[in-house]
């Protein structure tokens, strides 16, 4: 037979089998294309598909680390899960039961949606498995409405359910309701306001965010939380916000000195023909993963 070269696996970083493998890889990748309460622009169902097939074109060896984090850590995949059967309710209960199997597996899951509304049952899967967890959370908008269009498990209100379980740090907020501005003072949340830090060293508040995280911290990142110069492709971009370094050099002080236990990437509605913002969600789940398993 003559000699070919195969195309890359359709894992995360098109990883050969050995670098992959379920029972030994201590990350696992976990696509939910949930897309049930978006109002605006739609597509984020496509989201993970975009992200995983951007990450096969990364190259696998960190300039900051020094080494290709894959072969230290080993990153498995799981196939997308179906989210458009049955109501809503079920759905968010079968995300919670199927991170709180792999948590019990002892991994480090990654989701990658999808909209926003799924992050607040992976919270409280962490919860359970965690004492002392609070979230961290990367986004343009506050999510802390009670309800949106009388839906409590909307997008819009995704935070909300989360300081309902653990509290919450939320960095680069720039756009919110004036109910969620009116109820801050009685949620369980600390906001740095993107108008705040966006043109501030990075000492002046990366140490003050850290500080007020718990020993275990959860991380879920809205890809709206970078400026729409670096990731216009979202569902609702917001200018003024965060850029590559400024969200990269939070997450590995918070991977330094906290015990990050599980994350989330969310938000991305791809473009066609415009794959940056892919490539940014896929490399930027690639260095969360080299700074909480590769510290120097």
């Amino acid at each position: 037979m003559t000699r070919y070269i195969p195309m890359p696996p359709e894992n995360f970083g098109g990883l050969p089998e050995e670098n992959s493998r379920y029972a030994t890889s201590r990350a696992v990748i976990f696509p939910i294309p949930l897309e049930r309460t978006t109002t605006y622009e739609h597509g984020t169902r496509n989201g993970p598909a975009a992200i995983l097939a951007a990450s096969r074109n990364m190259e696998l060896y960190d300039e900051e680390l020094g080494l290709e984090p894959y072969k230290k850590i080993g990153i498995a995949t799981l196939p997308p899960m179906d989210t458009m059967e049955g109501p809503l309710e079920d759905v968010l209960v079968q995300i919670s039961a199927a991170q709180s199997a792999l948590l019990d597996d002892g991994k480090f899951p990654v989701a990658l949606g999808g909209e926003h509304s799924l992050t607040p049952s992976l919270v409280a899967a962490a919860a359970k498995k965690y004492e002392n967890l609070s979230v961290l959370q990367i986004d343009a908008h506050a999510d802390l409405r009670d309800s949106y269009q009388g839906n409590r498990a909307s997008h819009a209100c995704a935070m909300r359910r989360v300081v309902e379980t653990c509290p919450a740090v939320q960095v680069g907020i720039r756009s919110l309701c004036v109910e969620e501005a009116r109820d801050l003072p009685k949620l369980r949340t600390k906001i740095y306001w993107a108008k705040d830090i966006a043109r501030i060293p990075l000492k002046r508040w990366i140490a003050k965010v850290v500080s007020d995280l718990s020993p275990r911290v959860y991380l879920t990142i809205d890809l709206d939380g970078f400026d729409p110069s670096f990731v216009p492709a979202t569902g609702t971009p917001e200018p003024g916000g965060l850029d590559w370094y400024q969200v990269t050099s939070l997450i590995r002080a918070v991977a330094a000195r906290k015990q990050i236990v599980g994350m989330d990437v969310v938000e991305l509605l791809p473009h066609p023909g415009d794959h940056a913002s892919d490539f940014l969600a896929a490399k930027l789940v690639y260095k969360c993963l080299g700074y909480i398993f590769c510290r120097k």
